[in-house]
């Protein structure tokens, strides 16, 4: 009965229980960890003589259907954040992934605390983390340099140092859910595939997918390789790939049997931009390079001293977090990359699906916020909880609720419930939706029991008509 007593969404979360908002939902409905709606006076999907219960069976007739329609929008984005990594590697065994908790200066470190501690809360965030702490060291060492001061060179070895344990970590990250136990690997690399192929299986004749991430792992790549999605990127080459800021609009396609001269769109072919930076990126001179790093790699350093890049070292590793201010993120390639982001939510019939993202990114948040002004853009967050709380602030903060559906907490924001019973099947949708013509052709009108079957898949029958014409 104290559970009932609970009323703001973070303790519904706090208490192992779930927030939900879709389809013609006017509020957050809040469902305890027992299945009880403890704000059943705003859900109209509920019946009495259940006595507000909620299981996973009507999860899924609300959630499902409605996303299944969402996906079919004209242009779909996903925005990753670290929680897919903590979710698959907590699948596999291997804690949490990457802590971005502070570390510790030797030289200047009260000045770096100071103003990291500044910098998180100009974004919005109580607390400064590592990103802000390297960001801050990065902008004196600049400075001490440009006075030619003679503490700068013990600067640059201590920043180097702390990048390097930073860039290791990540990789410890990636060799924890590589080298797990093999069946709780392979179970995570399952859902990981099941996740992807949701978003990635889209019609030939709508735009692909657009998947971006904060993340600088490369867990999304991999799971992308194990599910054979093709990823397009901004790199061109195959031994040391290059960045390149042209804008070509490249695509994969394929000429079908006996037909000559009409290409096809393949399918399951996907964009990634990774917003900031990724462990692999290398500057070398002008250029941004990708090198041959192995997904789970034990150390970084052997494969700086490739030939061709000239004097490498961990400070050359575009892994820096720019998200406090403005002209940080109009630095190369950064700049490229918002602008990428910015050009593919900012659409009309647009659909944007956040996972794991925390909404700690102020210059993220803002091209959000800028989409929604489009009446018919539509933006859906998957979380398995809020810990800096600025997720669901995001939300009370939007003067566009309309637009946005909510899917928070242990059960709704769990990959593996997200992969097996929330998210869209394609397949199962084309083949459902050819088996219920079917039947009505063969019986002429449908019974009460086949317009109940075939009324959510209304939304995409056209969509999937034309796709197969």
């Amino acid at each position: 009965m104290e559970e009932k007593q609970i009323k703001t969404p973070h303790e519904v979360i706090a208490s192992g229980g779930n927030v939900i908002k879709t389809r013609d939902d006017h509020s957050l409905i809040l469902v305890g960890s027992d299945g009880t709606v403890l704000n059943s006076n705003e859900c109209s999907w509920i019946s009495d003589d259940k006595d507000n219960a909620v299981d996973n069976k009507l999860f899924r007739s609300r959630i499902e259907p409605w996303l299944t329609s969402l996906f079919q929008s004209e242009h779909l984005s996903l925005l990753c954040g670290s929680g897919i990594t903590n979710a698959i590697s907590s699948l596999a065994g291997a804690g949490t992934g990457t802590t971005m908790g502070e570390t510790t200066f030797t030289n200047y470190k009260n000045e770096i605390v100071s103003a990291a501690q500044e910098s998180a809360q100009a974004s919005g965030r109580e607390k400064g983390n590592i990103e802000d702490q390297i960001r801050v060291a990065n902008d004196l060492l600049r400075g001490l340099k440009i006075i030619k001061d003679q503490n700068a060179a013990q600067l640059e070895k201590e920043l180097n140092s702390i990048i390097s344990n930073f860039a290791k970590s990540i990789l410890n990250s990636e060799n924890g859910i590589a080298t797990a136990e093999e069946n709780k690997r392979e179970n995570a690399y399952r859902v990981l595939v099941n996740f992807l192929l949701s978003f990635a299986s889209r019609t030939g004749n709508k735009e692909r997918l657009s998947i971006f991430t904060t993340n600088y792992d490369r867990l999304l790549e991999t799971g992308a390789e194990l599910a054979g999605i093709h990823l397009m990127d901004r790199f061109v080459g195959n031994m040391m790939p290059i960045f390149r800021s042209s804008r070509l609009n490249l695509d994969i396609h394929y000429n079908p049997p006996g037909i000559r001269g009409e290409p096809r769109y393949l399918e399951g072919v996907a964009r990634l931009t990774k917003l900031h930076g990724s462990i692999d990126w290398i500057q070398n001179g002008g250029e941004i390079r990708r090198i041959g790093l192995p997904f789970g790699a034990k150390a970084i350093t052997p494969y700086l001293e490739a030939p061709g890049l000239d004097n490498a070292n961990t400070m050359k590793l575009m892994i820096y977090p720019n998200s406090a201010k403005d002209r940080e993120t109009a630095e190369y390639p950064y700049v490229e990359l918002f602008r990428d982001f910015a050009a593919s939510i900012c659409r009309p019939n647009s659909t944007l699906v956040t996972y794991g993202y925390g909404f700690a990114d102020e210059h993220i948040n803002r091209v959000i916020h800028d989409m929604l002004t489009i009446p018919s853009t539509h933006l859906v967050i998957i979380s398995y909880n809020d810990p800096i709380g600025r997720v669901l602030s995001f939300y009370s903060e939007s003067a566009h609720k309309d637009q946005m559906s909510i899917l928070m907490g242990g059960n709704l924001g769990d990959i593996t419930n997200l992969a097996n019973d929330y998210l869209p099947k394609s397949a199962i949708d084309r083949a459902t939706i050819r088996m219920a013509e079917l039947l009505q052709h063969r019986m002429g009108a449908t019974s009460g029991l086949d317009k109940q079957a075939t009324a959510r898949q209304v939304s995409i029958v056209a969509d999937v008509s034309t796709s197969e014409e």
